[in-house]
């Protein structure tokens, strides 16, 4: 295994930490569903969230908080109200570079399970 891509993994998976600890609860991927349903601008207030999702006003105001805190979800103030939505720059896209490096490991892994030195030494168990 390519020790360089292993670290570059382990980086990426440190990197994503916080984003997947965010979407791994349910209620924050509900509350990331009902955002994605709402209108992107203004956003959606704690009210709109909690009647698409029927979590009460702390639950909704708390996850959010998580949201905001990973770089997911971004708020804009008018006045005394609040808009949440999905962060256009999110980090999200952490994501994306934690399954590409995956992909990378699981491809190299698949190369050497199919080498012929590999064969050779399954033949002798």
């Amino acid at each position: 295994m390519d020790q360089e891509l292993m670290n570059e993994l382990a980086s990426q998976f440190k990197n994503s930490l916080k984003v997947l600890n965010a979407v791994g609860a349910e209620t924050r991927q509900a509350i990331l569903m009902a955002l994605l349903q709402g209108p992107q601008d203004p956003g959606m207030r704690v009210g709109e969230i909690r009647g698409i999702t029927h979590f009460s006003r702390p639950v909704v105001s708390h996850h959010l908080r998580i949201l905001l805190e990973a770089g997911i979800v971004s708020v804009r103030k008018d006045g005394t109200r609040n808009y949440y939505r999905l962060d256009s720059g999110s980090k999200l896209m952490v994501l994306k570079s934690l399954v590409s490096g995956l992909e990378k490991v699981l491809a190299q892994c698949e190369q050497s399970s199919d080498s012929p030195e590999r064969e050779e030494l399954l033949l002798e168990d």
